[in-house]
């Protein structure tokens, strides 16, 4: 069984295009048949600003306010709106362009920033 003890809540405000970072820990207790547990703590970065350059599968780079920030695809991503809705392919296709604000979460390999989940207006 799998019961979250510790949720930090990403932090969305009005002002999705204001420059900011935000990092969410979860922490998931995870009980065996034999009543031992083991817990695991997950930890996203979120940052946000402008879409600055956009090209599908190949360059994200979101201006935050200190510049332009380079994102490496990962194996996947999730484009959703800022009440959960996921998109769809052809959504991404009109919603997501050059000067949409938007949230990035994503995790970090080195110095590379991969992103994992896009956060779009409503």
């Amino acid at each position: 069984m799998k019961t979250p003890s510790l949720l930090l809540a990403l932090v969305m405000s009005a002002t999705l295009a204001g420059a900011q970072t935000t990092t969410t820990e979860e922490t998931t207790t995870t009980t065996t048949s034999d009543g031992s547990t083991t817990e695991t703590t997950t930890t996203t970065t979120t940052s946000s600003g402008t879409l600055h350059e956009y090209t599908p599968g190949t360059t994200f780079i979101v201006k935050e306010s200190s510049g332009p920030v380079k994102y490496r695809y990962g194996n996947s991503v999730t484009y959703v709106t800022q009440s959960g809705q996921t998109l769809t392919e052809e959504q991404v296709k009109t919603r997501v362009k050059v000067g949409v604000p938007v949230s990035v979460s994503y995790s970090t390999t080195g110095d590379t920033r991969v992103v994992e989940r896009v956060i779009i207006q409503d």
